[in-house]
């Protein structure tokens, strides 16, 4: 079992930048592709950011493309999401969500390959 704990989440205005920090606690991260998903009132869980379990891939949504950055520190078990130039349509509640080996190959957006997920923790950007 793996238990993940999101932390970095607060209000910001649009154009500004948040950094969100996925520890892990029971197994290692390590051997787990990990990724972070949001969810806005009223609409379903999405995709956002996905990393290898090696660091080696990185996968982005459309949406934020070129915005955010996802990066791992295995020594430390934890995954972070770095969110800059945040647009109000950003706000929601972010997971993040681990994989185990035998889920590798399937589509990184595919939710239902993900067995573990934290908390979430509220991303609100103000306009």
């Amino acid at each position: 079992q793996v238990q993940l704990v999101e932390s970095g989440g607060g209000l910001v205005q649009a154009g500004g930048s948040l950094r969100l920090s996925c520890a892990a606690s029971g197994r290692t991260l390590s051997s787990h592709d990990t990724g972070w998903f949001r969810q806005a009132p009223g609409k379903e869980r999405e995709f956002v950011a996905a990393i290898a379990w090696s660091g080696g891939s990185t996968y982005y949504a459309d949406s934020v493309k070129g915005r955010f950055t996802i990066s791992r520190d295995n020594a430390k078990n934890t995954v972070a999401l770095q969110m800059n130039s945040l647009k109000p349509e950003d706000t929601a509640v972010y997971y993040c969500a681990a994989r185990t080996e035998a889920y590798r190959g399937n589509s990184w957006e595919n939710r239902y390959a993900y067995s573990y997920w934290g908390q979430g923790t509220q991303i609100t950007v103000s306009s």
